[in-house]
């Protein structure tokens, strides 16, 4: 918040008797930027900031997007019952159950990635991502251990969700505070290019492995494949980050090499990771980022997620038909989600961002009406309509998020918001449409329940404030050359009088 103009505050008989002393206090508390105060940012570095964080993410979402495409065959080796149904939300209760735990997480790695650092924290999410989808590879079956085996599932599903909930907070500060303000959008799109990546890899193994054996053998081991993967892809991911500095912004809240403003340094340096500041402070903006989360989550996993079940399961297509559609389609994402990060660069998030909302408002019923009708090509133009409204999302929401906090909250109240509305609205969206379809006999609920999101969302944006091409709240300007660090500074000169 700005501070208060001493001449409006004082009294005006005394700013007219000493002009002087009042021009020197309004210069203290609101100083000119000097070139030390502005970060160059070193294009090598951002590039290999955004690979790290964005390949890391991709491997986190690998593992967290291989249950959804395996719910039915889960359901089978973990929950076996007379009822199809029963089986699958019994599958989609235990993909919620790491959506419960989520929060947790983000209250436990969010302030502590701004206290010792977004860096070690990155790296630690990744080992337990790692470790947990491993380990549910190497679960007995219910027909071995009987209940034990759901209970072990669940275990490990929870220490996956713990993790993700300081992963996605975290990974986009860190690409936030690397890259410079004209271009934070396209670099940030890259980490969504990461998520989609991960459920790229994990669709296509899957795929992969419904083509090639039979159902007795996917259930007998072949399930077990994907999630034994992730071992060793975690072992990548880990090594990545821990080849990266830390970012400028969180150096110069630790006393490090980056350079601030005396305005910013009030900011940077209070207290870091508090959590009942953050819910006491920015109560207001955490609602904020809860709604738009929500309106994005929703409408997310119900298309990345949800979809390969709800052809198989509710319109009657093979496994392999729905996933190779849906692979199709996240591969046309990936490859425009960088263009959509470059258009937010260049008009703003809110535009991008409300293009999305309205898209899902409009568009859903139409989708899935097509997704209805028999045929690949009207199923493909149905899930392309989803996707490209998605993608406005997609390609826009690393960048906006993130610049709702200040720096020395940024990592925990992100992560806060973050992964309280995924735990409510994201994680459980198979698992309420499911319910809904079931309940009322209507295969268009996933349509409604988007449309529903999307509104939310409308609002969500209309009222956030545009923050693109503008610095991270709490900290100084970063610009790509010198060229342009001249010119902020020239840009605040005073004009010469004569």
């Amino acid at each position: 918040m700005a501070a208060p103009d001493p001449q409006q505050a004082a009294d005006p008989a005394a700013v007219k008797r000493h002009p002087a002393l009042f021009r020197a206090i309004r210069k203290r508390q609101n100083p000119r930027l000097r070139r030390t105060d502005i970060t160059v940012t070193d294009d090598a570095a951002v590039k290999r900031a955004v690979k790290a964080a964005s390949l890391g993410n991709a491997m986190e979402w690998f593992d967290f997007g291989i249950y959804s495409y395996l719910a039915v065959t889960i359901g089978h080796v973990f929950f076996p019952s007379g009822n199809d149904t029963t089986q699958l939300l019994s599958s989609f209760a235990t993909f919620a159950v790491a959506f419960l735990v989520r929060p947790l997480g983000g209250m436990f790695f969010g302030p502590m990635g701004d206290k010792v650092g977004r860096k070690k924290v990155l790296a630690l999410t990744m080992i337990l991502m790692a470790v947990s989808t491993f380990a549910i590879g190497l679960i007995p079956s219910h027909e071995t251990i009987g209940i034990g085996a759901a209970a072990l599932l669940i275990f490990f599903r929870m220490l996956q969700g713990f993790s993700t909930g300081g992963e996605y907070g975290g990974a986009s500060t860190f690409i936030a505070e690397y890259a410079p303000d004209k271009r934070r959008g396209f670099f940030g799109s890259f980490l969504e290019f990461g998520t989609l990546a991960g459920y790229v890899g994990a669709a296509g193994l899957v795929t992969a492995l419904y083509a090639l054996l039979n159902d007795a053998q996917m259930e007998a081991w072949g399930w077990r494949i994907p999630f034994l993967v992730a071992g060793p892809l975690g072992l990548v991911g880990l090594y990545l980050r821990l080849k990266l500095d830390e970012t400028p912004a969180f150096q110069k809240l630790e006393g490090g090499t980056a350079h601030a403003s005396e305005a910013a340094d009030g900011i940077e340096a209070t207290a870091k990771g508090d959590l009942a500041k953050i819910f006491r402070n920015y109560w207001p903006t955490l609602i904020l980022c809860i709604c738009l989360v929500g309106a994005y989550n929703i409408t997310d996993y119900m298309l990345l997620s949800y979809m390969p079940t709800y052809l198989s399961d509710e319109l009657g297509y093979s496994e392999t038909h729905g996933l190779l559609i849906l692979l199709a389609v996240m591969v046309f994402l990936m490859l425009i989600i960088s263009q959509v990060g470059k258009l937010s660069d260049r008009f703003g998030r809110k535009p991008l961002l409300m293009t999305g909302m309205l898209g899902f408002l409009f568009l859903s019923l139409p989708a899935f009406l097509l997704i209805r009708v028999d045929g690949i090509l009207p199923i493909t133009i149905g899930m392309l309509l989803l996707g490209l409204s998605l993608v406005c999302m997609l390609g826009t929401m690393s960048a906006a998020l993130p610049a709702l906090f200040p720096t020395n909250v940024r990592y925990g109240s992100l992560s806060v918001g973050y992964n309280l509305s995924a735990s409510i609205f994201g994680g459980t969206t198979p698992l309420v449409i499911t319910a809904l379809i079931s309940w009322t006999g209507s295969n268009l609920m996933p349509a409604y329940y988007a449309m529903a999101a999307a509104l939310i969302g409308v609002i969500a944006v209309a009222c956030m404030k545009e923050t693109a091409q503008q610095p991270l709240i709490g900290s100084p300007p970063s610009v790509e050359t010198d060229e342009e660090a001249a010119e902020l500074v020239q840009a605040q000169a005073p004009d010469p009088k004569f």
